[in-house]
């Protein structure tokens, strides 16, 4: 079927914008769902409140790719009794998201590859390239981590020390 020369014409740009205008002018009485599928698709932030960077400004973790996490070793330490060192390699796809979470030992997380966007609870969000570390007390809230890159995977080694029995790494929030 071919397209009438009358729709070839019209710049992509004024669509979209189009579908800004129409969101934002039927306000409340736009459906919830076409108002997160638009806020999606511009990146998210959009329709936030009050401009804070948080986890609930981000698109919803279920329609975000998931990390995947890869166990490398998981040791015992043999001058710290009873606790093991276990290093992991934590893939994120693009726009890929990990959720609230918690870990029961410290981490140290360096980025190997891309840009990884990660909040702790009590800090403002910030993003790590290639080489920058962040370090995870034991037990503080993980709010986000996540890859904003929408076409590159990004990619960090993460190193856990944690009571020895290489049990659970993570801990989600609830």
């Amino acid at each position: 079927m071919k397209t009438p020369a009358s729709f070839e014409r019209i710049d992509p740009r004024l669509t979209f914008a189009g579908l800004i205008a129409l969101t934002l002018a039927l306000g409340p009485a736009a459906r919830p769902d076409a108002i997160a599928w638009l806020d999606a698709i511009c990146g998210g932030g959009l329709f936030a409140s009050g401009g804070k960077a948080q986890a609930a400004s981000h698109s919803p973790a279920a329609s975000r790719p998931a990390t995947t996490v890869t166990v490398l070793s998981c040791e015992a330490l043999p001058n710290v009794p009873g606790k093991s060192v276990t290093t992991a390699l934590v893939a994120f796809p693009p726009l890929g998201f990990t959720p609230a979470h918690r870990h029961p030992g410290s981490v140290t997380a360096v980025v190997l590859e891309g840009t990884i966007r990660s909040q702790l609870a009590g800090a403002p969000p910030a993003n790590y390239t290639r080489g920058q570390t962040w370090f995870e007390p034991p037990g503080t809230l993980h709010v986000f981590a996540e890859n904003p890159d929408p076409a590159r995977p990004a990619r960090l080694l993460a190193t856990f020390v944690a009571d020895t029995n290489c049990g659970p790494l993570t801990i989600p929030e609830r």
